[in-house]
Parts: C-alpha cells; sequence; structure tokens
C-alpha cells in the first residue's frame, strides 16, 4: 500500500509563500491511482479540508478561504503532490496533511487514509 510523508512547511510572514510536498512510495501503487488532498488542523480547532485534485480529470476543488491564493498539483514521475501556497495569512498557520480522498467538484466527500506526521506551517503578521 501507498506510504506518504509530508514536507515543506515552516515559518513565514505574512504575504509569503510555501509549497507543502507529499511523497508517496509503495509497492505497485502510486498516488496517479487516487484522489488526493490536503488537509489542515490549527491548535485547538477541527481538522479542516483545504484542496483535492481527482483521480483522473475533473476540477481541482480549494475552500473558499484559500482560493486564488493555493494551487494543488500531482509530480506522477516523482509520485509527489504538491500545494503551492502563496500570500499566506495568519489564519492558515496549521498542521498540514496529505491524505488520500473522494474529491468532487463541491469538496473532499470522505478521508479515506491519511499516512503522515503533517508538516506545520506558521504565519506570522
Amino acid at each position: 500500500s501507498v506510504q506518504a510523508v509530508e514536507s515543506g512547511g515552516g515559518s513565514v510572514q505574512a504575504g509569503g509563500s510555501l509549497r507543502l510536498s507529499c511523497s508517496g512510495s509503495g509497492l505497485g501503487e502510486s498516488f496517479d491511482d487516487y484522489a488526493m488532498g490536503w488537509l489542515r488542523q490549527a491548535p485547538g480547532a477541527k481538522r479542516e479540508r483545504v484542496s483535492c485534485l481527482p483521480w483522473r480529470g475533473g476540477s481541482t476543488w480549494y475552500t473558499d478561504s484559500v482560493k486564488g491564493r493555493f494551487t494543488i498539483s500531482r509530480d506522477s514521475a516523482k509520485n509527489t503532490v504538491y500545494l503551492q501556497m502563496n500570500n499566506l495569512k495568519t489564519e492558515d498557520t496549521a498542521m498540514y496533511y496529505c491524505a488520500r480522498v473522494v474529491c468532487a467538484n463541491w469538496g473532499i466527500t470522505a478521508t479515506l487514509a491519511t499516512w503522515g506526521q503533517g508538516t506545520m506551517v506558521t504565519v506570522s503578521s
């Protein structure tokens, strides 16, 4: 089965950028076989669905608060899913996780698996 590790988090000032990576490994499987997504959980808050990328075709989805600032993408050759985050805001501060999801045009309808420990993003004003 696929396993994954998130990376790319860090501390930035508001307005800055980060690119998160979710790198997968697994005999005979790849992220191309799945719809993938990013979730986040701020301290003391519930986990939030941020963005998803359909298995094949279809449109990507973003929660309203990140539309126009975040971009999700996939590099099949590297078996990696990215989340490019621009114009970061303090409210983006959270632990970010990649996940196997069910991705519809209107959002993530189910989270099927998460693998890693997440990567922390801290945005200061």
